[in-house]
């Protein structure tokens, strides 16, 4: 039913082309994430709606995603996050599927706050990195591409609302698929990532978020990915995250009845 309302409500927002988007890529930025459960969606996005036009790709405006995650054979770059570390990387090959556009990205998170990421176009059938995706790594990370493996696919649904300054994504059905097979879904939340040039408290996003009672909230798909699969990692910085997708799978139940 939800999914039903969700449909409704955003082809009902006024579509923005991939390249009517050029002007708020926003490589440079300040994210802040929300968690919610995905039965909020409909109330809160047809509140969004006439702040903000909606990626429209094909046709398409709810649009699939498949993401590879790479790390070191000892986790360095988990490690980092759960140690709480600052200045720390993301490595992932990124599929937009209905764009059929693929990429290698790096993402950087600095001791400031801001999020830096960088990529480059590649090849879907490469189980490898190729010779310019490894200067690329080098350039951009303090790691070899012959240190990284691939640890996790995660897979997803996203909307991308685009405002005149800023940018929010709606990732929901989210899937985290072990390399070794063993997977783990969460279908009852959502997350939301605002993206903007300069903090500010001044959106419409961040208005309708509050007073549905959806506060920032740290978020890390890969770090939480990995923590439901790998269970011999420390992951007790995450604790927390887990007690609220409990909560959140209650708030989503209740919702559906």
């Amino acid at each position: 039913m939800e999914k039903e309302k969700l449909n409704s409500i955003v082809e009902n927002i006024q579509p923005i082309t991939l390249d009517q988007m050029d002007g708020v890529k926003l490589m440079n930025r300040i994210d802040t994430k929300f968690i919610c459960a995905f039965s909020q969606l409909p109330a809160i996005l047809d509140e969004l709606g006439d702040g903000y036009k909606v990626l429209e790709i094909d046709g398409c405006r709810i649009h699939p995603y498949k993401t590879g995650y790479y790390d070191t054979k000892s986790f360095f770059m988990y490690g980092a996050h759960q140690n709480g570390k600052l200045n720390r990387y993301k490595v992932r090959k990124r599929e937009y599927v209905i764009s059929n556009q693929h990429f290698l990205e790096v993402k950087f998170k600095n001791n400031k706050g801001r999020t830096i990421k960088n990529r480059v176009s590649r090849e879907n059938e490469l189980s490898h990195f190729s010779d310019s995706e490894s200067s690329f790594l080098e350039n951009y990370t303090p790691f070899e591409s012959s240190d990284l493996e691939l640890k996790m696919h995660n897979n997803f649904s996203r909307i991308t609302l685009v405002g005149e300054s800023e940018r929010l994504t709606i990732d929901f059905d989210l899937a985290f698929i072990c390399v070794g097979g063993n997977e783990k879904n969460y279908p009852e939340i959502a997350i939301l990532e605002l993206k903007q040039g300069a903090y500010t408290l001044d959106s419409t996003a961040m208005r309708v978020l509050k007073k549905h009672s959806v506060r920032p909230d740290s978020f890390s798909k890969y770090c939480v990915g990995t923590a439901s699969l790998y269970s011999h990692l420390k992951s007790n910085r995450f604790k927390d995250k887990f007690v609220k997708i409990d909560r959140l799978k209650a708030v989503h139940a209740m919702n559906s009845l």
